[in-house]
């Protein structure tokens, strides 16, 4: 297991772009919830910010792709809206303890090229 975030690191109702092992991933703190997915847009794999830690929306309910607009829930990364509508990003398994977001390092290893 690697730790990849503090808790304290990310403020309610906002994201934070994370590099861990070689890959890009981001977390997003909802209701004192941190929700953790790999930054890799469904559609065609580009990664999701506007800019630095940028991935929600302007109202900040959903999260974002900066390349098509695609609109994903928070809570699943379930897309609502846009070229990748019905599929999901890839949420990363974690624990927490006392605070520390970590995850095995097997699980977030960079997808095959194709």
């Amino acid at each position: 297991m690697i730790a990849v975030l503090n808790r304290e690191d990310i403020e309610e109702g906002t994201s934070k772009g994370i590099e861990a092992a070689g890959t890009f991933l981001f977390a997003v703190k909802k209701d004192d919830q941190i929700f953790l997915y790999r930054n890799r847009c469904p559609h065609l794999g580009t990664p999701l910010e506007w800019q630095e830690d940028r991935f929600l929306d302007a109202d900040g309910a959903l999260i974002q792709c900066s390349t098509h607009g695609a609109l994903f829930q928070i809570e699943d990364g379930y897309c609502l809206q846009g070229p990748c509508k019905g599929k999901s990003l890839q949420a990363i398994p974690f624990i927490e303890d006392n605070g520390v977001i970590m995850v095995d390092e097997s699980k977030i290893a960079p997808p095959p090229v194709q």
